[in-house]
């Protein structure tokens, strides 16, 4: 098409949405998939009930019993029990009637509902969802065209609680090739959705972006840096990337507030997808030899994947305190300084991952909040054939790990035809090991795609674990060569090693689990074609690494990951039957309740409560 044929399609395009009342845009994007999306009728009250304090002072003998339903305990033996009560937090009993009549507490009838233990996610950069500037639209995610991100964008503006002059905002993980019409929405469509708030979309984790008419006016009246927008809304990225700069020019205007409500919603969005507990590898930090905090603060160079790694915990850490965060958090560290030329000789590398080792506690917290450990890595990865000093810098990361007695991570996923890289981690383990013993630190490779049968036994001799690649749908493409893009996971199953699932989010890919387990179990890409071919699992095992394989994964395998009596109370009952719901459904599956600390934090009311002795 040429440029003028297409100007004039976008014009007329923009005058048809024009035209467009905002209740037939909301039909469009039809209410049964938006009321979903948004997490059901309850939704819009979660920020307010979080905010009264699941998790501050609690009362004693307080009890949740749920009966009538198909509940997979993913125990040893895969139990599946009809009914489950959890008392202070805990699992109290499982199977039968053990709940006490008179006692204290709530008995929901399930009427034949599937449940599942808390999804665990054991490899995302959820700090960044904690954090976005505006009032976000995580949500943009689950949509399936431009037409219920519209819906999704207007229904926020809906909710009433939205400041004049305040953005509007959906950030990372929605990309174009999720939506049907493989583009982000245009202005006036932006503009028909919502016209009286800015608006402002980011893909991915570097941009572009784009923006509604208050959006635009907001972005070209800046300064220093300024920023271009197209007369359709567009602000692009590239070098210099002005999706960023206008992504900084919202992030200097956050308040501590403002944080804290973004870190709220965040809680609230991955309640409604059923993942209980995060094990955050924080953010790619910029690699500076300083230690001083202040050098990290915003820039207009910064990506989305890019926040002041000191600080970004902040808002969480202050919920917390104030008995207000309720969706389970383990963040671990991850430290991108390689070689520094101006910091001199091996001993004066890696400032920041010495001082970590050396002030930090290892899993250290609650059971809501609590460090981690090393990871995704010490040091970015290098060979010693491209980069001598890179991979000094990077081996003596690993043995400063091993020295110090901490749990280490790397990420590789080696490739259908090489699995170098994989060996270099590999080999270097087992030289940690035989330097210092690891096998009792499990260590880890992250998303280990394409390891070798050979490679994966070698793993688990030394108590090493993986963590498997779920979100290649997303960008995958079938090769010419007609081999797998991987991860080959029957291969890794069938090895024994300790083996979860993860998705990767939230710039690279969405943070909705059911995207990955469906990956997981039929290989098809988001457009439907078949990118994995021969690699597919049962949704038995694709589930068990989501729940109990990603439990050791975080260490925490004697209290999360399966419904057992004594375990924490984490479940989530789903919106239809996950074991015999066809592919197509079961991708779209959503939680109608979720059940963290024995708390209910999300809620669709789907299910009639009855409420005992209140």
């Amino acid at each position: 098409m040429s440029k003028k044929g297409k100007d004039d399609k976008d014009s007329k395009d923009g005058k048809d949405i024009k035209d467009m009342s905002r209740r037939n845009l909301l039909k469009a994007g039809t209410a049964a998939g938006i009321s979903a999306a948004l997490g059901g009728p309850a939704v819009a009250h979660a920020n307010e009930r979080h905010g009264g304090g699941f998790h501050g002072k609690k009362s004693r003998d307080r009890e949740l019993t749920l009966v009538n339903g198909r509940i997979h305990t993913m125990d040893d033996r895969n139990s599946v029990v009809s009914s489950v009560t959890i008392r202070n937090g805990r699992f109290e009993s499982v199977g039968g009637w053990g709940w006490n009549s008179g006692g204290r507490g709530e008995v929901i009838d399930l009427r034949g509902r599937t449940v599942v233990p808390g999804l665990i996610e054991s490899h995302t950069h959820f700090v960044s969802l904690a954090n976005r500037p505006g009032y976000h639209v995580a949500q943009w995610e689950l949509a399936n065209n431009v037409a219920e991100v519209l819906a999704l964008l207007a229904a926020r503006r809906a909710r009433g609680d939205v400041p004049e002059g305040q953005f509007i905002t959906a950030m990372g993980a929605g990309t174009p090739r999720m939506f049907a019409e493989l583009r982000l929405p245009f202005l006036a469509e932006l503009d028909a959705a919502v016209p009286d708030r800015p608006v402002f979309l980011y893909q991915g984790g570097g941009g572009p972006a784009r923006v509604n008419s208050l959006g635009k006016a907001f972005f070209e009246s800046v300064s220093n840096p300024t920023v271009s927008v197209g007369a359709d809304g567009s602000i692009p990225g590239g070098n210099p990337n002005q999706a960023n700069a206008a992504l900084y020019h919202l992030r200097i205007r956050q308040t501590f507030e403002d944080k804290k409500r973004s870190a709220l919603d965040s809680m609230a969005f991955s309640a409604q997808v059923g993942i209980t507990a995060n094990l955050d590898q924080t953010l790619v930090a910029v690699a500076t030899g300083t230690l001083n905090p202040s050098t990290l603060d915003p820039q207009p160079n910064h990506a989305l994947f890019n926040l002041n790694h000191y600080r970004m915990y902040d808002a969480w850490l202050a919920l917390h305190a104030e008995g207000r965060a309720f969706v389970r958090l383990q963040m671990n560290f991850l430290h991108n300084q390689g070689f520094i030329p101006e910091l001199g000789d091996l001993d004066h590398q890696l400032p920041e991952l010495r001082e970590r080792l050396k002030n930090q506690f290892q899993f250290f917290g609650d059971d809501m909040l609590r460090t981690g450990a090393i990871g995704e890595w010490a040091a970015p990865f290098a060979t010693p054939a491209t980069n001598a000093n890179g991979y000094a810098v990077w081996l003596e990361a690993q043995r400063l790990c091993a020295k110090a007695r901490w749990r280490n991570e790397n990420s590789q996923p080696g490739s259908p035809t090489s699995t170098d890289n994989i060996e270099q981690v590999i080999a270097t383990y087992e030289a940690m090991d035989a330097e210092f013993g690891i096998k009792e630190l499990r260590w880890g490779l992250q998303h280990a795609d394409f390891a070798t049968p050979g490679q994966l036994q070698r793993l688990k001799a030394l108590n090493c674990g993986v963590s498997m690649s779920g979100f290649r749908w997303l960008n995958g493409v079938p090769r010419a060569d007609g081999l797998p893009v991987g991860p080959q996971f029957p291969q890794i199953i069938a090895s024994g090693i300790p083996a979860g699932l993860h998705e990767d989010g939230v710039h690279i890919a969405p943070h909705n689990p059911w995207f990955a387990l469906h990956y997981a179990t039929t290989g098809l890409n988001v457009l439907g074609q078949q990118i994995n071919p021969g690699q597919q699992i049962s949704r038995q095992q694709a589930l068990y690494a989501y729940t109990r394989a990603n439990a050791w994964y975080l260490n925490r395998e004697d209290d999360l990951g399966s419904i057992e009596k004594g375990k924490l109370g984490d479940l989530v009952v789903l919106d239809r039957d996950y074991f015999k719901a066809s592919d197509a459904d079961m991708r779209r599956i959503r939680p109608i309740l979720t059940v963290v600390d024995g708390e209910i934090v999300h809620d669709s009311g789907v299910l009639r409560r009855d409420r005992r002795h209140d």
